[in-house]
Order: C-alpha cells, then structure tokens, then sequence
C-alpha cells in the first residue's frame, strides 16, 4: 500500500513548480509554471525550419497558424485538394507561399525541412509515408492510423528514413498532463483502478457533430475529387463527403479515432500504460441521421494489465455545453483532470467506525452523513485536515498545441526523439480503433499492447 506522504515528500516529488498558490473554500490552488515564460532563443533568418502544410482544412489552418508562432519557423508551402483552401493559404500568409494540389510537388521541393500533414484519416499513412522517404520530417494529425497495416509501416518508414515523426495530440505536451502523470507516478492517490473518461459535443452545435460548412462554389472543377478519394471506394462527386468527410468510415475514423484517440493519449501518457488487453463497445446513430455511417455515441469499456479499467464516452446528443475531461479514482484519492486545471482530492486512512449504527436508525440521511464526516473528515496528504482538495491550474492564455509544436521543432533541430513518436501514436490509435471493431462486429475483442497487434 502506498505511503501517505507528508507535505514536503508530496511537493518535491510531484515536481510542483508554481508561481503561487491561495486557499479558498478549503482548496489550496497552485499556479503551474509555463515553459512558454521563458523567453524563446532568437533564431536568423538563415536559422529557419521551413514548414510546409499537407491538408488546408480548418484544422490544417489552425494547426499551421500555431506552428508559425515558434521562433524560428516559417510556413512555405500549402497542398488541399480544393482551390478555396488554397487562396485562404495565400491571403493568410502571402502570395509568396507555394499552393498546389498534389502535396508531391511540395515534397520535391529542397527547401522545405517538414511537413504539417492534416489531411483525411485514411490519406495520413500514404503522406507521411511519402514525406518521410522524400526527406521531410513529419508532425502528423490524430489518429496516426486509419486501418491497424498503416501503424507497422509509418513505424517502420520512421526508424528506415530516420526522420523525426510526432503524432499531433497534444496532451502529451502539456503542463496540465504533466502535472497529473507527475502525481499519479508519485502515489498521490495510491493504486488506480478505474478511469473514466468523455468527450461530449452539444447538439446545437452542428460543426461539432462533423457538420461542417460546405463551399458555395464547391464542384469538380473547384475541387481534385480523385485525388481525395484515393484508397478510397470510387463514387460520383459529393461535396458533402468532401467537407464533412468524418462522418463516413470510407475516410475517417469516427468519434473513436477523432476524440476517443486523445483519451488514449491522454491516459496512455499519465499511467504510463502501452494500452488494454481486452475492449468491447457500444452505441449507435441516436440522432444524426443524416447517411452518416459513423455513431454519434459511442461507449468503450477496456481492461489495462496494470489492473485497471478504463472507460470511454462521446456524447453527440449532448444537450449542455460541450465538456471534456478525466477522473483518475485510486486506492487513496481521486484526480480530476479537467480544462485547465487537476485537481486531487484524498481520504485519509481512517481505523473502523466507533458509532453505535442502532442510534443512527432513525436520523435522518443527512444528519447521518454530517455526523460521518464530522467524525471522518476527509485528509490531504499534507495532513492538513482543512485542506480537502489540491488543484494545479494552468496560467492564463496557456497553449498546449503550442507547446506541442515548440516540442517538435526542437526535436527536429536537435536530431531527438520526440515526445510522441509512431509508437505511441500507433499504440493511442490502435487501441482506439477497437472500440470500431468491437461496435461493429458485435464483440469482444483483444489486443496485444506490447506487439501492438489484434489477437
């Protein structure tokens, strides 16, 4: 059983690094210090990672946008298969810019030093993979996969080339999931032994449920419909498909590979789990039914060799403001891990209750539960009594994406591993893709997380 640990062990060895901390309402909040303070080391001209983005859609956009932030780096060239992505790329950045429609153009081009690939799920294994062998490095959107053979290949294709790739779910990166690894690793809430995790979307927010706007002047001539079909089935143009192309399995990978895949992430990186033995999931079109062939619920439940078990929801029928979060239950504690903060609350090991239960008989609940912790208060491990909670929160403004970035170009600069490279990528994304596999096959199914395989 985990050692409680005294208030000087608990700081030192959670890394706690604050700028400040206040007391209110029995909660003693700490400031979490940003690497983003520290002023970044000024980078020439000639000094510049030249960067070139591969899918123009909205995240594509945003994701470029953050990238260019990092001292140092500067946005080249621009590939999408659809003309308007391409001038938004050039009113965004200058008409200095290269924009194509075959991302190949931007790969045999020598100046360019990496590429930011944001394109469909099932596009993600062919132009990394290409980038790669072409000599670029490579930051690749969640979900590295899109079907279980692309994972050994861009692994592979990494260690052959020996480029530098990093997976973009940038959980691993921040300050926020740093903290709560820290305190997890350290003990704060002793053995963990469940782990709920959710990601629900308002309804009233269509974009948030893969509806997203379609171009006016959407048509063939606007837009490379074959190019962006590639592996995929051959059909007749459709504009739906191509702007809203998550919703079809034919191209993305559903609510598991665009949201379940950061709760991976996220867990995978706090535990220090390579992924679970066992899945089986469940869900369904509750109410998008629009042709989409992808749920908009989506429940997984997965069994962890650690001993413990982890539990996944999406929500696209989610009435309330979209929410997204973990709760880390252990033997001693619980952590929360939400928005921009953790926070960790825990009982103190308590001897047997001395009340005689017969006088409680006909107290009503509420006395009975204010005489229980009356007598039980709970305890943070600095043994302060009117402490019952400890939370970490980021500084205002904080940017985890940003800090994903910075992470990658610096690992590019310095020839280092990254801090979520193709392993990890494959092993969140495999272990996400089965609550797919469980969905539609009606089963359980089984995986190996160390040989990254179905069994």
């Amino acid at each position: 059983m985990t050692e409680r640990l005294n208030r000087r062990d608990f700081l030192r060895q959670g890394g706690v690094a604050a700028t400040g901390a206040y007391m209110m309402g029995g909660i003693t909040t700490h400031m979490i210090a940003s690497p983003q303070a520290t002023p970044p080391r000024p980078h020439s001209a000639n000094d510049q990672i030249q960067l070139a983005l591969i899918g123009a859609g909205v995240r594509g956009q945003y994701d470029a946008q953050v990238a260019i932030q990092v001292p140092g780096v500067k946005l080249v060239a621009a590939a999408d298969c659809y003309d308007g992505r391409l001038a938004r790329c050039r009113e965004l950045w200058g008409d200095g810019i290269f924009t194509t429609r075959d991302y190949a153009e931007i790969l045999a081009r020598p100046e360019v030093d990496a590429v930011l690939i944001a394109t469909t799920d099932h596009w993600h294994k062919r132009a990394a993979v290409d980038a790669m062998k072409a000599g670029k490095d490579v930051y690749l959107e969640k979900p590295m996969i899109h079907v279980y053979s692309d994972g050994p290949e861009i692994i592979e294709t990494a260690r052959q080339t020996r480029r530098i790739l990093q997976v973009g779910s940038q959980r691993v990166s921040s300050i926020i999931y740093e903290k709560a690894r820290q305190l997890v690793q350290a003990g704060a809430i002793g053995q963990v032994t469940v782990i709920n995790a959710w990601w629900d979307r308002n309804i009233n927010s269509p974009v948030m449920a893969f509806d997203a706007s379609i171009a006016p002047d959407a048509s063939p001539k606007t837009i490379d419909w074959d190019r962006f079909l590639g592996s995929a089935p051959k059909i007749p143009f459709n504009a739906e498909r191509f702007f809203q192309w998550k919703k079809w399995k034919a191209y993305g990978s559903g609510v598991a590979g665009d949201l379940f895949v950061h709760l991976f992430g996220g867990a995978h990186f706090i535990t220090g789990s390579h992924g679970p033995v066992r899945a089986v999931a469940t869900g369904g079109l509750r109410y998008w039914k629009d042709g989409r062939d992808e749920p908009d619920v989506l429940l997984g439940l997965f069994d962890y060799p650690q001993g413990f078990n982890l539990h996944l929801r999406v929500n696209f029928v989610h009435g309330a403001a979209e929410t997204e979060g973990f709760v880390f239950t252990g033997s001693e504690g619980m952590l929360q891990v939400t928005g921009g903060a953790v926070a960790l609350t825990r009982l103190a090991r308590q001897p047997e209750p001395d009340y005689d239960i017969g006088s409680f008989a006909a107290a009503t609940q509420a006395q009975f539960l204010a005489e229980f912790r009356r007598k039980y208060p709970p305890v943070h491990p600095s043994g302060d009594p009117s402490a019952e909670e400890q939370r970490y929160v980021a500084p205002p403004g904080y940017d985890d994406v940003f800090d994903h970035f910075k992470n990658f170009f610096e690992a590019v600069r310095a020839r280092r591993p990254v801090v979520e490279d193709a392993v990890f990528g494959y092993r969140a994304a495999g272990a996400a893709l089965l609550a797919n596999v469980s969905y539609e096959e009606g089963r359980i199914v089984k995986w190996d997380p160390e040989g990254m395989k179905l069994l």
